[in-house]
């Protein structure tokens, strides 16, 4: 009897303890995951980015006859995002995956695909009149 009484008292007792508060939200830490074609494109020269990039272009029956810019815009979950532009006024979202796929964009279509969107890309490549002068001392 009396041990039943001991159990009943201390339910008694942790019943009026109240509720508890609640248990703090797990720390989600975003995992990253880049592969070697990424970093490939990343610490590539100028030319030889702008190859791989109008492959991706082409690769998607697309025409980029002359890529007359390019620029990383960022990563886009486990993507790498570039923007190219064409020297047809073109301008296109190439997203590049840790294995190296690819996924082609216009980048007029992005806002409505809710995805990052490009932004301004000067030229970069050499003008064709001026190609192969020495400047001017």
């Amino acid at each position: 009897m009396r041990r039943m009484t001991a159990m009943i008292a201390g339910l008694v007792l942790l019943g009026g303890c109240g509720p508890s508060a609640p248990a703090p939200e797990p720390v989600r830490k975003e995992i990253r995951v880049r592969g070697e074609a990424q970093n490939q494109l990343a610490a590539a020269s100028e030319m030889d980015r702008s190859i791989g990039l109008k492959r991706a272009i082409y690769d998607t029956g697309s025409v980029c006859k002359r890529l007359i810019g390019s620029k990383f815009v960022t990563e886009y979950k486990n993507l790498s995002m570039w923007q190219a532009r064409c020297d047809d006024g073109k301008e296109w979202a190439i997203f590049v995956a840790p294995e190296g796929s690819t996924q082609v964009r216009p980048c007029a279509d992005l806002k409505e695909l809710k995805l990052p969107e490009c932004g301004v890309i000067e030229n970069s490549a050499p003008d064709k009149k001026t190609a192969g002068t020495k400047p001017a001392a």
